[in-house]
């Protein structure tokens, strides 16, 4: 009984530009990744071992009491605190406020429609510190009685609040308009028919189709917030009231610094990002991705 032989099929030959684009991506991921390592590396090393033998050694011992000595010095539990009282209000305010504004400009037909977004758009051209001196100045004179414990914005966690949501929510607009506009118009109109008021077709009907750019947001903001340290530092001066990210600050002593204790504070200091980026991955990446292809 003879039977057919099936021909082998040929391994495609290995061009060498794909070589070099592994090599390169390769080459770029050790890059990035080369100052964690090195933190981490030096993190796990006693200050008294890389003074005498410097940092490119091998080591005699790896521990982690940098880690918990920095948890401990630093108090970074209540400053963690703080960061949450600023992260979660400006994250959920700039949502809110962002997707109002996108559902206005994305469902909405008028003149200045174009130019409305531009202008909520336009905040985020501007360098930060560039405004730096007025907002310092409008943060010292405006009062706030029974709001904030001296009265100011200033050295307040609602006046971080405040800047957080003024500065991310035109970047948050600009990519949930976008996203409205790829949702069939169809909803909204049988909505219309149906007599949906305005709130309604934004709460129910529009909002719960965003889910998955409202997430991809929320961690961006999430990440961006958490690790602010700009705004943080210039406008609070109370040691008490900064976010973790300021509060690192504590760490280093006036006249002696422990270069490994700081690497390992930062290293604690990054893991809730790291938490939220991979709680979040899914709904992240579709995010970015739906709705792309429609401006």
């Amino acid at each position: 009984m003879s039977g057919t032989t099936v021909p082998l099929k040929r391994r495609a030959p290995v061009r060498p530009a794909r070589v070099l684009l592994h090599v390169f991506l390769a080459g770029t991921a050790l890059a990035w990744l080369a100052p964690l390592l090195w933190a981490v590396f030096s993190a796990l090393r006693p200050y008294s071992e890389t003074s005498d033998k410097g940092y490119v050694s091998w080591p005699d011992t790896l521990s982690f009491d940098n880690f918990t000595n920095a948890f401990q010095q630093s108090v970074m539990l209540h400053y963690f605190g703080n960061t949450l009282v600023i992260a979660i209000p400006a994250v959920l305010l700039t949502l809110f406020l962002s997707s109002c504004v996108a559902f206005y400009v994305s469902r909405f037909d008028f003149r200045l429609n174009l130019a409305l977004l531009l202008v909520f758009t336009a905040g985020n051209l501007l360098p930060q510190q560039v405004l730096i001196t007025p907002l310092y100045r409008l943060y010292l004179l405006t009062d706030l009685p029974g709001i904030t414990a001296s009265g100011k914005l200033y050295d307040s966690a609602l006046g971080l609040v405040l800047i957080h949501v003024a500065f991310q929510s035109g970047f948050c607009a600009f990519v949930l308009s976008n996203y409205m506009r790829s949702l069939p118009h169809e909803l909204t109109e049988a909505a219309l028919v149906d007599g949906a008021s305005v709130w309604r077709l934004y709460w129910q009907i529009t909002l719960p189709l965003c889910k998955p750019a409202m997430a991809a947001l929320a961690t961006l903001l999430s990440i961006w917030i958490y690790n602010d340290f700009f705004w943080a530092l210039v406008l609070i001066s109370t040691g008490e009231n900064m976010p973790i990210t300021s509060a690192l600050n504590n760490l280093s002593g006036q006249y002696f610094t422990d270069p490994n204790l700081v690497a390992a504070g930062s290293l604690l200091t990054a893991i809730p990002t790291l938490v939220v980026y991979f709680a979040l991955q899914r709904q992240f990446v579709s995010g970015l991705t739906l709705g792309s292809s429609k401006g």
